[in-house]
C-alpha cells in the first residue's frame, strides 16, 4: 500500500511542480517521497533555491512559517497544521517585549524554532549549530537568548567575555534526557561515544563526547573510526543513522525521546494536503519583512 502512495504522491509532485521537505525528526516513510531531509533552516533554504510553486513541509509549524519568509512567492503547505512545537510556543511577542523591558538596550539572538513574531522582534536569528558565532557576531557585553534557555547556556559556557541571559524555554524532548541516562548507556556500551544535541542540559553536555546539532552528529558518525555511538537527541536522527550506516552501532538514549508533533505527519497526510492543496501557511507581510531581515543577518555570518 505505501509503494502506491509513494508513486500518487510522486506523480502529483510532477504534475503540480511541488517539493516535499522532511525535517529529521520526522517518521522515516517519509523520506520515500522528500526532495530534501535535514534540519529545518537547511531545508528553507533548499526551497527557496528551487523554483517549485508548493512547498510541502513534514515538519512542525515554526518550520513552515519559516520556509514561507524565505520563499513568500511560494505556497507552503504543512500537512498537519496542529504540529506544532512546544518550545517554540514558550514565547509570544508580549512575552518577549517583557523580557526585553527587564533588560533594555540589550540585543537578542533567537534560535530559529520560534514563531514568525518572535524572529521579528528579535535582532539576529541562530541554528543549534551556529549560535556560538551569532552570539559572538554582536560584540557586546550582554545578550538576550531566546526561547531555548540550554542552548544560550551552551553558548554562555563557550564564551567568556559575553554574558548570555536566557529565557526559561526549552524543548521537552531533550530537557527530559537526564546525566542518569547517559551514565546508564555507558555501563551497556562503554566504548560508545556519546554525541549531545545542545538543546540538552548542561549536565547531561558535560558528558558528552562530542556535541552538535542534527546535521553536525549526523557528520560526526560519518566521519568517525568509532563503531558505537549513544545519540543524545530525537529518535528520527537514529531512524535514520541506522538505515544510512549499517555497519555501526547506534542508540538512542531512551525510548521516549520523541517529538510526538513531529511524529504527527504520515505519508496519507502528505497526500491529501499536495492533492487538496490544503493547510496552507501565511505570515503576515511586515512580520516577515522583520523575521527575514533577523534570518539574512544571521547567514550573512
Amino acid at each position: 500500500m505505501n509503494q502506491e502512495l509513494i508513486k500518487k504522491i510522486n506523480k502529483l509532485k510532477k504534475e503540480k511542480n511541488a517539493i516535499i521537505l522532511a525535517h529529521c525528526y520526522q517518521n522515516i516513510e517519509i523520506d520515500e517521497v522528500a526532495d530534501f531531509v535535514g534540519d529545518s533552516l537547511y531545508l528553507s533554504r533548499m526551497a527557496a533555491q528551487t523554483d517549485a510553486k508548493i512547498i510541502v513541509f513534514a515538519g512542525v509549524y515554526f518550520m513552515a512559517e519559516t520556509a514561507k519568509i524565505l520563499s513568500p512567492e511560494k505556497k507552503v503547505l504543512l500537512p498537519r497544521p496542529e504540529s506544532g512545537c512546544l518550545m517554540a510556543d514558550m514565547i509570544n511577542l508580549q512575552q518577549l517585549r517583557e523580557f526585553k523591558s527587564k533588560n533594555p538596550g540589550v540585543p537578542v539572538v533567537c534560535y530559529v524554532n520560534s514563531t514568525a513574531e518572535v524572529k521579528a522582534e528579535s535582532d539576529i536569528c541562530c541554528t543549534s549549530a551556529n549560535a556560538i558565532d551569532v552570539v559572538k557576531s554582536l560584540n557586546t557585553k550582554n545578550v538576550l537568548f531566546v526561547p531555548d534557555t540550554h542552548l544560550g547556556g551552551y553558548a554562555d559556557s563557550k564564551l567568556s567575555d559575553v554574558n548570555v541571559i536566557t529565557y526559561p524555554g526549552y524543548c521537552p524532548v531533550h530537557h527530559n534526557i537526564k546525566p542518569e541516562d547517559i551514565q546508564r548507556k555507558k555501563q551497556e556500551y562503554p566504548d560508545a561515544q556519546v554525541l549531545v544535541h545542545p538543546e540538552c542540559s548542561k549536565d547531561v553536555i558535560k558528558l558528552a563526547d562530542f556535541v552538535g546539532s542534527t546535521t553536525g552528529i549526523i557528520k560526526k558518525c560519518q566521519e568517525s573510526k568509532n563503531k558505537t555511538f549513544i545519540i543524545v537527541t530525537e529518535k528520527g536522527v537514529v531512524d535514520r543513522l541506522k538505515r544510512d550506516m549499517p555497519e555501526k552501532t547506534f542508540v538512542l538514549i531512551k525510548e521516549n525521546a520523541v517529538c510526538a508533533n513531529m511524529k504527527r505527519i504520515h505519508l496519507e497526510d502528505i497526500y491529501a494536503a499536495l492533492e487538496q492543496e490544503v493547510y496552507e501557511i501565511t505570515v503576515d507581510s511586515q512580520i516577515a519583512k522583520k523575521a527575514l531581515t533577523a534570518i539574512e543577518k544571521m547567514i550573512k555570518i
